[in-house]
């Protein structure tokens, strides 16, 4: 059970089981007694708000990521393509007012600070220890790997790694997401504590 959870979490745009929200939010509320959680794609805000809430109980802070443009696949002609989110004036996706949206609906403004920017521009300059990493973002490998890249270093002992969409049949799903997975429990960094239906979840040693 998630207290505070705010009606109509269903109608929220988003990928997320059930059973993959609980476990983010047993998570991040465990993990904040480490620091701060950061997301790394928010897209409009469904994820965000099971960490922000647990984040808020723990009395932590939530940093969410993206660069707000979609990833590869919700761009337009693509399977996941959303035109509500397609700002026709810039010819560009643009899902930072529907997040906004959610999180001030919520009531977790004063919990999520998001960040408007890319992994790698985010990371040049951040030196903010992390007690949890939640990979979501974009499915190509490169941008998994630069995901990965830019903010395992700043995971803190025993923190958590999660890292979403992890199918090993590539007809299933993406297998940038799978590769990264494989990466981070074959680096030695990491105990690896289990799977959540597409979620892995490791802690760092």
């Amino acid at each position: 059970m998630i207290p505070d959870l705010p009606e109509g979490m269903d109608q929220i745009k988003g990928f997320l089981a059930e059973d993959e929200a609980q476990a983010l939010y047993d998570h991040a509320r465990a993990a904040s007694a480490l620091g701060p959680v950061l997301e790394i794609g928010s897209y409009c805000g469904k994820s965000t708000i099971y960490l922000g809430l647990a984040c808020r109980a723990a009395n932590g802070t939530v940093f969410a990521l993206d660069h707000h443009r979609g990833s590869e696949e919700h761009q337009q002609g693509e399977f996941f393509h959303d035109p509500d989110l397609y700002d026709g004036s810039e010819g560009l996706m643009d899902t930072f007012r529907e997040f906004r949206r959610n999180i001030r609906t919520a009531g977790l403004d004063d919990v999520v600070v998001p960040v408007v920017a890319g992994s790698e521009a985010a990371a040049r300059h951040w030196r903010t220890p992390l007690g949890m990493v939640f990979i979501d973002g974009g499915h190509s490998l490169d941008a998994a790997l630069t995901d990965y890249r830019c903010w395992e270093p700043h995971l803190v002992r025993g923190g958590i790694l999660a890292i979403h969409d992890i199918f090993e049949d590539a007809h299933a799903g993406g297998q940038a997401p799978y590769a990264v997975y494989r990466m981070a429990c074959a680096s030695g960094l990491f105990e690896v504590l289990g799977r959540v239906n597409s979620l892995g979840i490791l802690r760092r040693l």
